[in-house]
């Protein structure tokens, strides 16, 4: 079966150059877009006004998969924050419209000219879904008692830092909260749009040292507190999510109408995303995340069951592969040896066609990266500033052998201990993408002397050997992406929780990792835009470099959307004023 698959890549990238003539250019050249304007467009920023709508009916949509926890803070992976993130806010939210922040729990705040204290005030009307109202204790409690604390492992600490010193949180009054800063920072108003939570409900889990187990996925619903447009009213795993509209969300639209306008949300729970396709193509689901192969299906039919596809253009998030660098892992030592060698992981991104996986995988629509900076991220998008690794098989192989391999009788490399050059190559079953870029890079990479074993598995089983037991080798996985590269420190620090090849460093393992938390840092205190930019572009050089994640493309965004919602501006960050979007029947 696997020779078979082997045969058959082979075959569509010989082929590929006809498919781009008749396949993606179709879709994607102007003459096309002309005559396709009313089932493919964008939204425009300028042109678009909210209208008022009209409340009721029933949002139907569907989730990736089950959420592995109901706790925001110890949420790692979007099948989670997709199920709880309509639950929670933060004092601040971004606009995804001017990417800029605006007020959320907080309903204004005010700065010291010294831009180290800040006040927030919160709203007066902001209630729990329990009906008690929300305080400074509750905001001082989630940053002291619960981001801070040590014994609570938190994507968030890693950014809610500056130059590894806290914030300092006080309550001023009942609706004022004071931060002071160690010193003025750009993303200060975005970092503290991390979700606020209930002292009533969850200090006791913290003091018992239960709070990283406390709102499992079997929580009963009703015992999710939050604050946001809405809760939780059932779920069944591996089935559905039920949501129903918060009575105490204190947004209005202009003419006093309460918002969001659908009050309910029933989100099915649909692994397959060819079942995703069906579902939506039938009208079970209102709106869904379209894969550049499913064009040729869902162009001709968009007319007939009355959706738009928008193209939301290149996306924040990379597709890369990764090797385990981190000396706790379950693995060989003498992997271990071969994977911390730059020469080794710069030889595998020569060996990497990503032209050809951006053909046969994305029909065409994606472009190709070497670093973590895609065309989304204008400020820092740079195509002749970072390193390029273009395709080329002989000089893969010729930097393997310069760092001590050699080939053997049967073709395959060997290291100087004889051990051969193999591997094991994760992703989550599933995401057809991923599953022939997989068998892609074993196809390519055996072409030059090396074994891979490639598996797709569960993708809860994935994160949980990526994030806890460091049990894998090898690994095909994405990233969002942020608005700003702060908020990925987690990621690019040394001692970030996601850091991804050798997370939580006591210290910098090696000399570049250290030069990248330097620029990080200083541009973390950096108010000149242009002076920051440049830090970051240099930090982002160094991974380029260093290629500890290999980046192979950023894909194009599309979302086909049924017609009846109205209001509708989806964007690679978002939807905006999603709680305005309404059913036209």
């Amino acid at each position: 079966m696997l020779r078979i698959l082997t045969e058959f890549i082979n075959m569509l990238k010989a082929i590929v150059f006809i498919i781009i003539l008749f396949l993606p250019i179709y879709f994607i050249t102007p003459s096309n877009e002309n005559a396709n304007k009313d089932v493919i467009k964008k939204v425009n920023p300028e042109t678009f006004r909210i209208e008022i709508g009209k409340e009721g009916g029933v949002l139907h949509r569907a989730l990736a998969g089950d959420a592995k926890t109901f706790n925001p803070v110890m949420a790692q992976e979007t099948t989670s924050t997709a199920v709880i993130g309509v639950l929670f806010n933060g004092l601040t939210k971004i606009n995804v419209k001017t990417l800029l922040p605006e007020p959320d729990l907080a309903e204004k705040w005010e700065v010291d000219k010294t831009g180290t204290r800040w006040r927030f005030y919160l709203r007066k009307d902001a209630k729990w879904f329990d009906g008690k109202s929300v305080t400074a204790d509750d905001v001082v409690f989630t940053y002291n008692q619960i981001y801070y604390n040590p014994d609570i492992p938190s994507s968030s600490k890693d950014i809610l830092t500056v130059e590894g010193k806290k914030f300092i949180v006080k309550k001023i009054d009942k609706h004022t909260v004071e931060f002071v800063i160690p010193k003025p920072f750009a993303p200060f108003l975005q970092a503290v749009g991390q979700p606020i939570l209930p002292k009533h409900v969850l200090e006791e889990t913290v003091k018992n040292k239960t709070f990283t187990s406390t709102w499992g996925i079997n929580t009963p619903p009703e015992k999710l507190i939050g604050t946001g447009p809405y809760r939780l009213k059932k779920y069944v795993i591996g089935q559905f999510a039920e949501y129903e509209r918060n009575p105490y969300y204190w947004e209005k639209d202009p003419v006093g109408q309460k918002i969001p306008y659908i009050p309910n949300i029933k989100a099915q729970i649909i692994g397959d995303p060819d079942v995703r396709l069906v579902k939506f193509l039938t009208g079970e689901t209102d709106y869904y995340g379209v894969r550049a192969s499913d064009l040729t299906e869902l162009v001709p039919k968009a007319k007939e069951k009355d959706f738009t596809i928008y193209n939301l253009g290149a996306t924040p998030s990379t597709l890369f592969v990764v090797f385990n660098q981190n000396p706790k892992a379950p693995i060989p030592k003498y992997k271990l040896k071969w994977f911390q060698n730059t020469k080794f992981r710069q030889a595998i991104s020569y060996a990497t066609d990503r032209k050809g996986i951006i053909n046969i995988a994305y029909n065409g629509l994606a472009y190709p990266i070497y670093t973590a900076v895609t065309p989304a991220n204008r400020r820092l998008f740079d195509e002749n500033y970072y390193p390029k690794y273009p395709f080329n098989l002989k000089k893969a192989k010729q930097l393997l052998l310069s760092i001590g391999f050699h080939e053997g009788e049967d073709g395959y490399l060997y290291d100087k201990e004889g051990h051969k050059l193999s591997f094991t190559l994760i992703t989550n079953s599933g995401n057809k993408e991923r599953e022939i870029i997989g068998n892609i890079l074993k196809d390519d990479l055996k072409k030059i002397g090396i074994e891979v074993n490639f598996q797709a598995i569960d993708f809860n089983n994935l994160v949980t050997r990526l994030m806890s037991n460091y049990d894998w080798e090898a690994v095909i996985i994405g990233l969002t992406g942020s608005m700003d590269p702060y908020f990925g420190q987690n990621v690019w620090l040394s001692s970030g929780h996601l850091h991804m090849w050798y997370p939580n460093q006591k210290k910098p393992a090696t000399k570049w990792e250290a030069k990248i938390d330097e620029l990080f840092q200083k541009a973390a205190v950096e108010l000149d835009p242009k002076k920051r930019d440049e830090l970051y572009k240099k930090a982002f050089k160094i991974i380029g470099e260093q290629q500890p994640m290999i980046f192979i493309a950023a894909p194009e965004e599309l979302l086909a959307v049924k017609n009846k919602l109205r209001n509708v501006f989806p964007t690679v960050w978002g939807w905006y004023k999603e709680n305005y979007v309404y059913i036209k029947e």
